[in-house]
């Protein structure tokens, strides 16, 4: 498991932690599951996904009602990872600022991590 004793894998805005317990309300979930496949134009695209239940391998992050799962094989990519949810007249969804990304494609749908 990629961390730093005392420290949490990623941090989640007070609007993300509002969007994610609703969701996990109205999913009847235990919580949401991110990670990272290859895929896109940049190389990796983020993953969420709803869980019924905590892998004992996943990094847990919770945080005003909110549960984050970090699948194993994405922590060392989304260590330091702010989590958020904006919203604006065209669209809305959740934004993932990560320190670890070097590229992104131009949608903003995939990135590309520092080797």
């Amino acid at each position: 498991m990629f961390s730093i004793p005392g420290k949490q894998a990623v941090s989640i805005t007070p609007a993300a932690a509002r969007q994610i317990a609703r969701l996990m309300t109205k999913q009847g979930s235990a919580g949401l599951r991110i990670g990272v496949k290859k895929g896109g134009c940049a190389g990796m695209e983020y993953t969420m996904d709803y869980v019924t239940a905590v892998d004992p391998m996943d990094e847990m992050v919770e945080q005003d009602g909110a549960r984050v799962m970090i699948a194993p094989m994405a922590q060392m990519f989304l260590f330091g990872t702010e989590i958020d949810y904006e919203t604006s007249l065209l669209e809305s969804g959740f934004k993932f600022r990560n320190p670890n990304v070097v590229d992104a494609c131009g949608c903003g749908e995939s990135v590309k991590f520092r080797d």
